[in-house]
């Protein structure tokens, strides 16, 4: 009896509920998003059917990068507006581009 059935592979959370979405970052089929983010607006839908898992947990973290480069109060409209542009063009468009003069973090 071999020991790799069932064992779901790190890159993929497992999921309650089961729902798989073609992942427009990862083009493969994989764990979707347990629920729609930015609730009635037409991207959050948008995410909700074409982005993993594992795919929003990475623009999370660009979004903490931009959030913190761009010294963004998400209290404005102006900066929510800059955000989902962004999260847009990440997911569906070209990419998001990096700030000017951004530097990454060195690793350990």
């Amino acid at each position: 009896m071999g020991c790799s059935g069932g064992v779901p592979r790190p890159e993929e959370p497992t999921d309650s509920t089961g729902r798989k979405v073609f992942c427009v970052k990862f083009q493969r089929e994989m764990p979707g998003l347990k629920e729609t983010p930015f609730e009635g607006h037409p991207l959050g839908q948008k995410i909700f059917e074409n982005v993993s898992q594992e795919a929003w947990k990475m623009w999370v973290e660009h979004m903490k990068m931009l959030m913190n480069e761009y010294r963004l109060n998400l209290a404005t409209p102006e900066a929510q507006e800059f955000l989902i542009k962004q999260m847009d063009e990440y997911f569906f468009g070209a990419g998001a581009a990096l700030p000017p003069d951004y530097v990454p973090p060195k690793e350990k």
